[in-house]
């Protein structure tokens, strides 16, 4: 696991730095994603670029004054950038694509391991994937055998929460899956008090997903 002295005392400068190349990397991936996924990714309005940019500058920048300088702090801005995307494009068309899932999980695993081997650490890397698999299976159980609403893109954005969580520790990933179904739920009571009892058909997952596995980076030690 990375050094938990140095986590919260890293500089501002640090922390901005951080904060704006998520940004840059944020918009980037907004365009690129457009080019590749067209029907997705939405009009590529003003507003929308500036959520994005806010977004991602906000999530990276707390990522770096969590984390501080560590060597996994990348592929925590990776997680954080792509959330931005997943969670709009699952909210938008209750989908969350595998070419934006597929790199998040590769990604992640390249950078991780490398951060791994920088540090002489191969057994949070195999934690990590271990996390990867029993949330995946999870997932699939629990897609395959009730009525939760669960998709299999749900079931494949499981892989990489589970990398990233179980990199941190067996509690991390406990307490992500779990507070990723408890977050879930709310969004449901929500959405069923919005439509006045009327329970819609279909609720995006992706982003409370997405919420509690980074809230548990963020909050817990």
């Amino acid at each position: 696991m990375f050094d938990t002295a140095a986590a919260g005392s890293a500089s501002p400068l640090f922390v901005a730095v951080v904060g704006l190349a998520g940004a840059c990397l944020g918009l980037l991936a907004h365009a690129l994603i457009r080019r590749a996924l067209p029907q997705l990714a939405g009009e590529a309005t003003t507003r929308l670029r500036i959520t994005t940019a806010a977004a991602t500058f906000a999530l990276s920048a707390l990522l770096a004054w969590r984390l501080g300088i560590a060597a996994e702090l990348p592929a925590y801005v990776l997680l954080g950038i792509f959330a931005v995307p997943l969670a709009r494009i699952d909210i938008a068309h209750h989908l969350l694509p595998d070419r934006l899932v597929g790199p998040l999980l590769g990604g992640g695993l390249v950078l991780l391991a490398s951060a791994a081997l920088a540090h002489g650490v191969a057994g949070d890397l195999v934690r990590g994937v271990a996390g990867s698999v029993i949330l995946f299976i999870s997932y699939l159980i629990l897609a395959l055998t009730s009525r939760n609403g669960l998709g299999m893109g749900d079931v494949k954005l499981a892989a990489p929460l589970g990398l990233y969580l179980g990199y941190l520790g067996w509690s991390q990933l406990f307490y992500g899956g779990a507070l990723a179904f408890v977050a879930g739920g709310l969004a449901s009571v929500i959405l069923v008090l919005k439509n006045r009892g009327n329970k819609p058909k279909e609720i995006a997952h992706g982003p409370s997903m997405l919420a509690a596995g980074l809230a548990i980076v963020l909050l817990l030690p």
